[in-house]
């Protein structure tokens, strides 16, 4: 015999699966390879038959009605496989089986309880029923097969639901039948046994996978083959991180410790016959029969990766026990076991501190209200003596396993590991690593799983292209000339930054949409005005923090005066934020400090570049001298781009009134210039500056001097402000006169210097770096204690969608810089 194949629940489930079957069986005979299959039972037969049976034992007539569902569903096959001529003995053989199966539910109803051998026999008719269902259909292919009672071959004990096989007296059987078998395909019927009374017995969960391996290793076989509906067994659970990937070949103990971790390709038990005779196991889907699917294997290939697999288990709870008691003495430990051992408590992870101030487990979550209460009672002096503190249970837990024997190889990946997590506000309640480093557990919050093995599977996996999660709030002008630029540098981003920017979410001022798929960049708008939900910025927020995906950043491309307050609560659900919105930041002095030290404690960045100076590189330019050692004695800036603009054309010889006007038909002004020419821009901005060398002021610190005279500033409308503002030519006049006379130019410059803050319209000569500027340039100037005879100038286009979108963008690559 040279191999063995099994196929699950799903191969065996509908029509088009069996022929997938029947088309893998056939190529098989074509290559001349001897072997023999393994069934299981339909997909949902026994889940079906064990709701009867719990049916019956209530006295429910309705569990014939599963059972006639049953029935139907394996005449439906016949009708599809055989011809007319030949149904009626398949029919006749499939309905004497639904008959016992009958009889079976009756004795149950009868004694109106349902006893684990009652559930062992009753079980054992799904896949007595697909083996000879696929027997026939087989049989009527022309190949030559036998229907194979694994009950004849396999003998386990008496401990009906999941007993233990006795492989002396299994072995000689199989060894025996096969050889009598000779060139016939064996047809297994998988997950059934019988004890030495030839009661049915099952082997468990996943027994299917036992029984192949059980019969290849007692043949010695050269593989066994897992047909499933998956292509192997993958990095991660492809349902929870999309970018999972089939392993090529994988060694025993790696499938072993995935296995045991919640990876449900394989069942755990089935690897151990296999792995004590070396024989390979290969998984493959029954679906995609020419992909190589994932052999598992002794030696496996070596691997470009330091860890093999990602696994998990959705749900557990952690007991924990401490005290000053336990430091030093010996006995706990064993004590605390052997009380788990004798209540048949399944211990998933163990983990304790090296004081041996508490030991602290991992357990199915049904069982903690039992273990605390055994616990509590085995230990109840040492609680009343004080030595052991009492029996704590935490729940929604979920734990993540990294497993690869890689690891051994390569320093620093538990600190790879925790960081990653921690830089995803993803917070370790326990963990655990064996002296083999062959695998690192880390116990975490349920409602972090999904975050957690995403940015862990892109940590070890793609870590040379990243993925940051993006909502934007404000489809506007800067909003959608931000989406233009990522869409025009997505590739550019993916092949050379190793970034990937992933479009979540995205909002304006009427809707909103979030897909957790992406949203596709370039077609954003139209999907959010097509698709969009109303908008309400306080379910749009919600939302992001509910779907809590890693490496999220939310970008506020709006000028809204509230949207800030959403700032706190996303960073402290682990959401970066980028913003050229400046209210947060020149607010009271006292929400800038919570704002800063928030993101900073929650390990999240606070990202405003474009707050001053547009595009420009002010503040990072700011905080790199600040970090650097340097000191700030003056700040100098021409703030505002519209000012710039206006007093670049204000010269002797044309109207203000004009020239403002030419503004406002450029767009550089707001409907109202009167905004503009208040200064108050120009104070938020400088204010930002300020607290970013350390300062703590408040707006009502700095002094701004008016720029138009108080009937301009109180007309009751635009046209109105420009007929005041004509009024008023003499005054501007004048100002702009004596400037070109002393050999100056007119700037609107907000000055920092000796801790205050002042604004206003000066005269600058031809040595003062603002002297010479064009259209709406900004112009900052930091005069430190290194840049103290000749300042550091730093000037260029300080308004515009453009510039300012630009200066998100690099905002946000900076983030996937960081992730």
């Amino acid at each position: 015999m040279e191999k063995i194949l099994k196929f699950g629940g799903t191969s065996c489930g509908s029509i088009q699966s069996i022929e997938q079957v029947v088309s893998i069986i056939e190529k098989n005979v074509k290559s001349q390879s001897q072997f023999s299959v393994v069934f299981s039972a339909m997909s949902g037969v026994t889940n079906q038959l064990l709701e009867a049976g719990s049916l019956a034992s209530k006295g429910k007539k309705n569990a014939l009605e599963l059972v006639e569902q049953i029935e139907n569903r394996h005449f439906e096959v016949i009708k599809h496989f055989i011809p007319i001529k030949g149904q009626s003995q398949v029919i006749a053989n499939i309905r004497n089986l639904v008959n016992e199966l009958k009889d079976v539910l009756k004795g149950i109803t009868l004694l109106k309880e349902i006893s684990p051998k009652s559930s062992d026999l009753l079980v054992s008719f799904g896949e007595r029923l697909s083996t000879t269902l696929i027997f026939y259909i087989l049989r009527e292919k022309n190949l030559d097969v036998e229907f194979v009672d694994a009950r004849e071959i396999i003998k386990t004990n008496d401990e009906f639901g999941k007993s233990e096989v006795d492989f002396t007296l299994s072995n000689p059987l199989i060894q025996s039948y096969f050889t009598n078998l000779g060139n016939k395909i064996g047809l297994v019927t998988g997950f059934i046994g019988s004890n030495t009374k030839g009661e049915t017995t099952t082997l468990g969960r996943g027994g299917s996978d036992y029984t192949a391996s059980i019969i290849g290793a007692a043949l010695g076989v050269k593989e066994v083959e897992i047909w499933t509906d998956v292509d192997g067994i993958m990095t991660a659970d492809p349902r929870k991180v999309s970018t999972a990937f089939t392993i090529p070949s994988i060694s025993y103990a790696e499938a072993m410790e995935l296995t045991h971790f919640g990876a449900k390709v394989i069942y755990p038990p089935s690897l151990q016959p296999a792995f004590q005779k070396e024989i390979p196991i290969r998984v493959l889907n029954t679906f995609n029969a020419d992909f190589k699917g994932t052999i598992v294997t002794k030696k496996p290939a070596s691997s470009k990766y330091i860890i093999t697999g990602i696994s998990s288990i959705d749900q557990l709870a952690l007991v924990n026990l401490q005290g000053s008691g336990m430091v030093g003495v010996a006995g706990v430990s064993a004590k605390l076991f052997s009380v788990l051992s004798k209540e048949k408590v399944s211990v998933i992870l163990i983990s304790q501190a090296s004081s041996e101030h508490s030991i602290c487990f991992a357990i199915e979550p049904q069982m903690a209200d039992k273990v605390k209460s055994i616990l509590t009672s085995a230990f109840e002096k040492e609680i009343q003596d004080g030595d052991i503190e009492g029996i704590e249970v935490q729940r929604d837990l979920s734990v993540i396993a990294i497993v690869g024997e890689g690891m051994k190889k390569h320093t620093g990946v538990s600190g790879k590991l925790f960081s990653v997590l921690g830089k995803n506000g993803i917070n370790i309640v326990a963990t655990a690593q064996g002296s083999s480093e062959l695998n690192i557990s880390v116990v975490i919050a349920q409602k972090d799983l999904s975050k957690a093995l995403n940015v862990i599977h892109e940590t070890f996996f793609f870590s040379q292209l990243r993925s940051l999660h993006l909502y934007l709030v404000g489809a506007g002008l800067i909003g959608k000339t931000l989406l233009k630029q990522l869409a025009g540098q997505e590739k550019f981003l993916a092949n050379y930054r190793g970034l990937k920017v992933k479009l979540v979410g995205i909002a304006n001022s009427r809707k909103q949409l979030i897909d957790e798929a992406g949203i596709p960049i370039n077609e954003a708008i139209e999907l959010l005005n097509e698709k969009g939900n109303p908008n309400q910025i306080d379910t749009f927020i919600e939302k992001i923090k509910e779907l809590n995906l890693p490496n999220a950043v939310f970008a506020d491309c709006t000028a809204d005066k509230e949207i800030y307050h959403h700032y706190l609560g996303l960073f402290k659900s682990n959401i970066s934020v980028v913003t050229p919105n400046k209210v947060a930041n020149s607010g009271p002095y006292k929400q800038y400090a919570e704002l800063h030290q928030t993101a900073l404690q929650k390990g999240v960045k606070f990202l405003y570049e474009t707050n001053v100076g547009a595009g420009l590189p002010v503040i990072n330019t700011l905080q790199g001298l600040i970090a650097s050692g340097d000191r700030f004695e003056k700040i100098e800036g021409v703030l505002s781009g519209t000012l710039s603009f206006i007093f670049n054309q204000f010269v002797p010889g044309k109207s203000f009134m004009e020239v403002v006007k030419q503004a406002k038909e450029k767009g550089y002004t707001e409907p109202d210039p009167r905004e503009d020419l208040s200064g108050m821009d120009v104070a938020r901005k400088i204010l930002i500056l300020s607290r970013e060398i350390g300062l703590k002021l408040e707006f009502s610190d700095i002094t701004i001097e008016k720029i138009i005279p108080a009937n301009c500033e109180n007309a009751n409308s635009v046209d109105s402000f420009f007929e005041e503002l004509d009024k008023s030519n003499a005054y501007f006049e004048n100002l702009v006169n004596e400037a070109h006379q002393n050999g100056k130019k007119l700037r609107y410059i907000a000055a920092l210097e000796n801790n205050k803050i002042t604004i206003g319209l000066r005269q600058v000569d031809s040595s003062h770096p603002f002297y010479q500027m064009d259209g709406a340039d900004n112009v900052i100037a930091f005069t430190t204690k290194r840049y103290h005879d000749r300042p550091l100038v730093i000037k260029g286009p300080g308004a515009g969608a453009e510039v300012t979108a630009s200066g998100v963008f690099a905002d946000i690559v900076s983030l996937g810089n960081l992730a």
